[in-house]
């Protein structure tokens, strides 16, 4: 017999599957020897000491995050990359907002800085124009111009101050004092001049300008601060919701997608793009909640900055302060003989002042110089160097990306190919078990969402309380920018006549609306048909030790305008009345 029939016919198939099947069975020794220089490498490179890192795979029965296979962590390494994975998710978070809280914050401080300037040279404004026009008149009554102001800026920076209550009391106290020097020749009380401001929405001595200048300085004032108050509490938000911690069912699924793949020695493996979404989505369940008020609250911003740089636009309503108030002095002053008349008959006739005849309110008018009217060139400038519409652009811009933020944040960490494998590469990626394809669905957004989160054990029946105060004062601060859109300011709703400080205008123009008017304004801009009268005017307490001007030395309560003031200067001010009074009011 031929020894060679004992040989397989097919030596080169069997060799074929008895290679086959060597590397389709690894005998515990041969992965027991596999080396673990790529993961110690790593695990080195961050910084940690590899005195605890295998050499070679062993047996994983004591991994309580990983599977259970052969691996190359201790349990000390487990513990170590786990707290490393919170550290990189965190990390991810704080980068991903980092564009959210610069934004704020940044856009905050320029509009907080530009608004206060305004102010500052509103008033700046208003005192070289009226000292150089004016000169003592305006410096011995300085006081009730400073004292708008220093309201003006409390209101701003967020006092309890109303805007209405603020301009009533302003021309309460200027046309005390118009009065008294329009009319040199007379000795007022205290309580006759009371009886002129009680009754001045009567005799409107200022004409339409008090409620011209209430309705743009309230509403630009209060979009001013809804506005400056809404990038701020934006600030506050994202610094509190990006300030988390990660539980441990977090961690869990943190450390199986990022660390798992290297403790089986397979260090450069990503985790599927599914599977890093599922665990973002299950970590950052609660901020998924935020996504409808936060959209809401951005939305609001946006169209208060469209406000600012249209009909409440700041700049505007600043540099009309000071130039609308020399309009209401020359209405006064065009119109000193009528109301005059009309105030002796309601109020009584009053006592001539020492040394000085009495004559008729004709007679006491006639020769007065008149007032000269602002030029262009005089008018208030904006502030140097910023611009308003630029500032608005600059933060529509900004705005625009924010829109989603939450719900987008886990797509944008997993977007990041640091952190996960591509989404085109589905079947060379860690599935959390070995190199393949991920199979379970991704959840939806938000807490509720998560009930059959495979990757992350989230518990719908407790919702975050942080994250529930975020989402109402987010809630609270959308419906203070909502109101400031038409004029209206929340915290003086209940008092305020109307719908707020405002006066509910709407967004109405006025031809006053810019620094003069005529040719200086544009032609889309009219007056209203049936203007508004002025809010009831809130009592207010009347000044006392000296704070009235031109009293006699502080003593009694009988003062003369005319011992402190010359004929020369009486034309600085005087008193237009348009309404018929009863003859008597006292």
């Amino acid at each position: 017999m031929d020894t060679r029939l004992c040989f397989p016919r097919y030596p080169l198939l069997v060799l074929l599957c008895s290679v086959c099947a060597l590397s389709g069975t690894r005998s515990p020794v041969a992965a027991a020897g596999r080396s673990c220089a790529d993961t110690r490498q790593v695990y080195a490179e961050k910084g940690y000491s590899t005195g605890t890192a295998p050499l070679t795979q062993i047996s994983g029965e004591h991994l309580r995050l990983c599977p259970q296979d052969y691996t190359c962590c201790s349990s000390q390494m487990e513990e170590t990359l786990a707290l490393q994975s919170e550290r990189d998710f965190l990390r991810a978070i704080e980068e991903n907002s980092q564009f959210l809280l610069t934004t704020f914050t940044q856009r905050h401080r320029r509009f907080d800085e530009f608004f206060r300037e305004l102010i500052d040279l509103s008033e700046k404004s208003m005192n070289q124009m009226f000292t150089k026009t004016y000169g003592r008149l305006f410096t011995q009554n300085a006081h009730v111009f400073q004292e708008l102001f220093v309201e003006l800026r409390r209101y701003y920076s967020g006092g309890s101050v109303s805007l209405s209550e603020v301009l009533s009391d302003f021309w309460s106290r200027l046309v005390e004092r118009v009065f008294s020097l329009v009319n040199p020749q007379y000795q007022f009380s205290e309580d006759y001049l009371e009886c002129v401001s009680k009754h001045a929405e009567q005799l409107q001595p200022f004409g339409d300008v008090p409620r011209k200048l209430r309705v743009q300085v309230s509403r630009a004032f209060i979009a001013a601060r809804a506005l400056s108050q809404g990038l701020a509490t934006g600030r506050d938000i994202v610094n509190k919701a990006t300030k988390l911690t990660a539980d441990s069912e977090c961690v869990r699924g943190l450390m199986r997608q990022w660390y798992c793949p290297l403790c089986r020695g397979m260090p450069s493996l990503r985790p599927c793009h599914s599977l890093c979404l599922n665990v973002m989505k299950g970590c950052l369940a609660n901020q998924g909640d935020l996504d409808t008020e936060w959209n809401n609250f951005i939305d609001a911003l946006y169209q208060v900055s469209e406000k600012l740089e249209g009909p409440f636009n700041m700049e505007l309503a600043a540099d009309s302060i000071s130039v609308k108030v020399s309009e209401a002095i020359m209405h006064m002053q065009e119109n000193s003989v009528s109301i005059s008349t009309k105030v002796f008959q309601g109020c009584g006739n009053p006592r001539p002042a020492p040394g000085r005849s009495k004559r008729s309110p004709k007679e006491s008018g006639g020769n007065r110089r008149p007032f000269r009217t602002y030029s262009p060139e005089e008018k208030p400038t904006t502030a140097a160097g910023t611009n308003l519409d630029r500032l608005v652009t600059e933060l529509k811009e900004r705005l625009r990306p924010m829109r989603g933020f939450w719900v987008s944040l886990p797509h944008t960490i997993c977007n990041d190919e640091k952190m996960a494998a591509d989404v085109t590469n589905e079947d060379r990626c860690w599935n959390g078990q070995t190199r393949g394809r991920y199979l379970p669905d991704v959840t939806g957004d938000g807490l509720v969402s998560q009930i059959n989160n495979p990757e992350v054990e989230v518990d719908i029946a407790r919702p975050d309380v942080r994250t529930r105060q975020l989402i109402m004062e987010l809630r609270v601060v959308t419906n203070k920018l909502r109101h400031a859109q038409s004029g209206q300011d929340m915290d003086f709703m209940d008092s305020e006549e109307g719908s707020g400080s405002g006066g509910g205008d709407h967004g109405e123009r006025y031809n006053d609306d810019w620094p003069g008017y005529g040719p200086y304004s544009p032609s889309n801009n009219k007056p209203p048909r049936n203007p508004a009268s002025n809010p009831a005017k809130p009592p207010r307490v009347r000044e006392k030790n000296g704070a009235k001007w031109n009293r006699n030395n502080g003593h009694g309560r009988v003062r003369s305008a005319a011992s402190q003031l010359t004929l020369s200067l009486v034309p600085l001010l005087s008193l237009p009345f348009m309404v018929t009074v009863a003859p008597m009011w006292r």
